[in-house]
């Protein structure tokens, strides 16, 4: 997914850890010892689907998120559509999302994103992406790829289908190139963005062990899905 913004360092809450929605078969251990990050689930590869929504994430093709923000001060627009296409990965059928981040009018990166939906407990699985970064309307590098079952790396759990306040969990694992994991902080969120006030908002705070002492935030809401990434803010939101 999208670079994490790096944000001010915040201290890890000492409070119990929460269960996700999938119980851990093996924990993994945050960098500094504290709590642990669930890294690896209990889940069974026939339940995955390509196609879904829970309450706080949409993965139905058509549907389209239009962001509006900065990027190094300058405007910046983001958008995030569910495909047609699929892709199988690690044995699964995946959806293909996909990201295009644009800063002054001009293309600057794409990503494809796999996911799968889980029909037994309505969570959402990370599988991989693909990044292409962009220079003067061309592709200038490859960049961020990662795919579950090559190289060691392993897919992740998204969004749970039943998000509970303080649960822990990795969303990527791959060794080296991409290791995002999100902490819930909130389920009562209020945010007001140009597409609307949104109640009932999931925050998650995303860290890496891959880049220590930085944390970033994003916000769902109810139905719609994400709403803020950062500098980024919700302006449009549906199927096309």
């Amino acid at each position: 997914m999208r670079k994490m913004l790096v944000l001010a360092v915040i201290m890890i809450s000492t409070a119990a850890t929460a269960a996700t929605t999938a119980p851990a078969a093996q924990p993994g251990r945050g960098a500094r010892g504290d709590r642990p990050f669930t890294d690896v689930f209990d889940v069974s590869a026939s339940d995955f689907v390509s196609t879904g929504r829970n309450r706080f994430f949409i993965l139905e093709p058509g549907y389209v998120l239009e962001f509006e923000g900065t990027e190094d001060g300058k405007p910046a627009k983001l958008v995030i559509t569910v495909l047609n296409d699929v892709k199988v990965v690690d044995g699964v059928t995946t959806r293909v999302m996909e990201e295009k981040e644009s800063v002054n009018g001009a293309l600057t990166e794409v990503s494809r994103n796999y996911f799968a939906f889980d029909r037994r407990t309505s969570s959402v699985w990370y599988f991989g992406e693909d990044v292409d970064e962009y220079k003067d309307g061309k592709v200038a590098s490859h960049g961020g790829a990662w795919l579950s079952g090559v190289n060691g790396a392993r897919y992740g759990l998204f969004m749970p289908g039943l998000p509970l306040l303080g649960s822990r969990f990795y969303q990527e694992v791959a060794p080296g190139v991409a290791m995002d994991r999100a902490r819930i902080v909130s389920l009562s969120d209020t945010l007001t963005t140009p597409a609307g006030k949104f109640t009932g908002c999931l925050k998650v705070e995303e860290s890496s062990p891959l880049e220590p002492g930085t944390k970033a935030e994003k916000i769902y809401a109810p139905g719609v899905g994400l709403i803020q990434d950062g500098d980024f803010v919700l302006v449009k939101a549906g199927k096309r």
